[in-house]
């Protein structure tokens, strides 16, 4: 699939000096290198430091640390390495591929214990895999919710190169009883703020056996071609195709197959939502990804220039699913337009779209949307909806821009 870049009037509108000027206080930062330098966006993110692994990613938390991808420099299929978000629930492992081992027990008849050597000698499989994070874009929600203030960046689309789980289960022999398998990471801490955990605990979430089976379910050990970095697994984390990110275990050492639904602190007190069930609400697992179109550009308060045709483009994605249509306003949503999807429908990857927008001829503010629809017939929701708490916020985010 080839490269999807800005063309010559986004370009033109890149290097516009009033640009430059409001992008400073409000725009993501989008790398070292950018002529404005290191910026701050609305929400008061930093960039991280140069010298780092990942100079151009928006530093959203320290401790531990959370990186955003700067949704407005979106320009391919891929989203490459450095470039992918980072979410940490705690301090990064440090784990040696000669010591690590992973081990399969539970409702199993024969446990197993796989070394690195292991894993990497067995068949296997190349996935495309969009994962975003659950709460990607809380800090657009009113009042200000709990967690990470993400904005539109923490989602990213990879290629993954791994062992399917259903392999390491097959080899394990899954007794008849097994209902979910648990998958649990090496990251561990304690949660002092309320809902407090007992005490120490490891980042550890379940799938339900079929799920779980599943051949794009990936034990995975390479990204985008290249081994693993530290800050997304290494030497090996989960990869669950269609799901919000946190189903996507990083740093795996534990899979535990068991015999009734885990109920774990990752799975009911934090990442769960409300789903109304004979009227009443009853709090269940996030687990799949919702319908959601997202802007690039223009990005927000970007100035763009009066009477003449600027290149609106984004991404959008649909879980399990796959994106049918994507529709832009440029008027706040009083009318809506079809936009192009660029290339072809790829399983559990994003959708690049892009608009041919003829801005108005006098200057002024303008709000520009985008919503989808996937094949299932979801379409993006106008509002977030109280019941998914600081979840699953898939709902269409307005875009402020000027023109001028």
């Amino acid at each position: 699939m080839g490269d999807f870049r800005p063309g010559p009037a986004d370009r033109a509108a890149w290097n516009r000096r009033a640009f430059l000027q409001n992008a400073a206080a409000t725009l993501p930062f989008l790398g070292v290198n950018a002529p404005w330098g290191p910026a701050r966006s609305a929400a008061g993110a930093e960039p991280r430091p140069e010298g780092t692994s990942y100079p151009g990613l928006i530093l959203r938390e320290k401790e531990p640390e959370n990186l955003e991808f700067p949704f407005a420099a979106l320009d391919g299929f891929l989203t490459p390495n450095e470039r992918f978000y980072v979410r940490n629930h705690f301090a990064v492992p440090s784990l040696e591929v000669k010591r690590w081992r992973l081990t399969v027990e539970g409702a199993v008849k024969r446990p197993l214990e796989l070394t690195y050597e292991d894993l990497t000698g067995m068949p296997s499989r190349t996935q495309v895999a969009l994962l975003e994070c659950a709460g990607n874009s809380r800090g657009f929600l009113t009042p200000k919710a709990k967690g990470v203030p993400w904005e539109l960046g923490a989602v990213g689309n990879a290629e993954w190169t791994g062992v399917p789980l259903a392999a390491g289960l097959n080899r394990a022999e899954v007794q008849k009883e097994a209902v979910e398998v648990v998958l649990e990471g090496a990251d561990e801490g304690e949660i002092k703020e309320e809902p407090r955990s007992p005490g120490k605990i490891p980042f550890a979430r379940s799938l339900p056996l079929e799920k779980a089976r599943k051949p794009e379910v990936l034990l995975a050990y390479r990204m985008n071609g290249k081994e693993l970095p530290a800050a997304h697994g290494f030497p090996v984390r989960a990869v669950v195709p269609g799901w919000y990110g946190m189903a996507s275990v990083k740093w795996l050492r534990r899979i535990v197959v068991t015999d009734r639904p885990f109920r774990g602190f990752f799975q009911t007190l934090d990442y769960s939502y409300f789903e109304r069930r004979h009227g009443l609400p009853t709090l269940v697992p996030v687990t799949e990804m919702e319908v959601k179109a997202e802007v690039a550009r223009p990005a927000r308060h970007e100035v763009v220039p009066a009477r003449t045709s600027y290149r609106m483009y984004g991404a959008a994605w649909a879980g399990e699913s796959q994106v049918r249509k994507v529709e832009v306003s440029t008027n706040g949503g009083r009318t809506w337009t079809e936009a192009r999807l660029l290339g072809k429908a790829v399983a559990y990857g994003w959708r690049l779209w892009e608009h041919s927008w003829r801005t108005p001829a006098e200057p002024g503010r303008v709000t520009v949307m985008a919503r989808a629809t996937d094949e299932r017939g979801r379409v993006q929701a106008m509002k977030h909806s109280p019941d998914r708490r600081a979840y699953k916020i898939s709902h269409v985010l307005p875009v402020e821009a000027e023109v001028r």
